[in-house]
């Protein structure tokens, strides 16, 4: 098991200024899935991504991660643990400004373990979304679209666990959204736990399986049928 957690909640605040985010939950997730956790904005999903991606510490439960309880981790080991493990793909791309394509993958790298020429790392996994023609301009130089591929790529480049996407298409047209959309389906085709955050329905239907979330609990874990697929288009030209 990837994921496991137990009555997991998370409180803001103490005494009459207490906020309980996160109440109770209990769910588990297998490698390989692609999961949607869906809800509207205060419902706490985005809580519950930064837990389970160890950027934040539950007040209650316990947090286990492929069979280590990671629930009182010291903050070194959680970093140490979140760079080899743990890839995030946010709304908002957090690339470096001024700073080419290929320094932006390389990062990561740079706080590895793993003795591997960064260059040539970097550089296979941006060819894998189409961006090798990309590698020296500097990320103010590059489309939306282009930027959160390269936000991709980074969350890939250690060969994570698991890779948290936190509303990906948000800041995109529809045909960017359309595009990272397929390539976290490939990723996931390819093997790779997908988590996927978002408030909408048509993003969350990308996924194999969707919990929803309303005022910090659980309200449906259900696994989709038919789900929604996308299609990359004019992506690797």
């Amino acid at each position: 098991m990837l994921i496991r957690v137990k009555n997991l909640g998370k409180d803001y605040g103490s005494g009459e200024t207490l906020t309980t985010v996160l109440r109770g939950l209990d769910f588990e997730i297998e490698a390989g899935e692609f999961v949607s956790i869906m809800g509207p904005s205060g419902s706490g999903k985005s809580t519950l991504m930064h837990i389970l991606g160890l950027l934040d510490n539950p007040t209650q439960g316990q947090y286990f991660l492929e069979g280590k309880n990671v629930t009182h981790l010291d903050d070194d080991s959680l970093a140490k643990l979140r760079n080899k493990e743990i890839g995030f793909v946010f709304q908002s791309f957090n690339l470096l400004p001024r700073t080419t394509v290929l320094d932006n993958v390389k990062l990561p790298l740079i706080y590895s373990d793993e003795k591997i020429d960064h260059d040539k790392r970097a550089k296979e996994v941006l060819a894998s979304v189409g961006l090798s023609h990309r590698l020296h301009y500097y990320t103010n130089q590059i489309s939306g679209g282009e930027k959160q591929r390269v936000a991709i790529t980074r969350a890939l480049v250690n060969y994570p666990s698991v890779i948290f996407a936190d509303e990906p298409t948000g800041n995109l047209d529809s045909k960017s959204g359309t595009q990272i959309m397929a390539i976290l389906q490939k990723l996931n085709d390819e093997g790779n736990t997908i988590i996927l955050v978002t408030h909408e329905t048509y993003t969350a239907e990308h996924a194999k399986r969707i919990i929803k979330i309303k005022d910090g609990e659980i309200i449906s874990d259900e696994k989709i049928a038919h789900r929604r697929r996308a299609h990359d288009g004019e992506l690797l030209k």
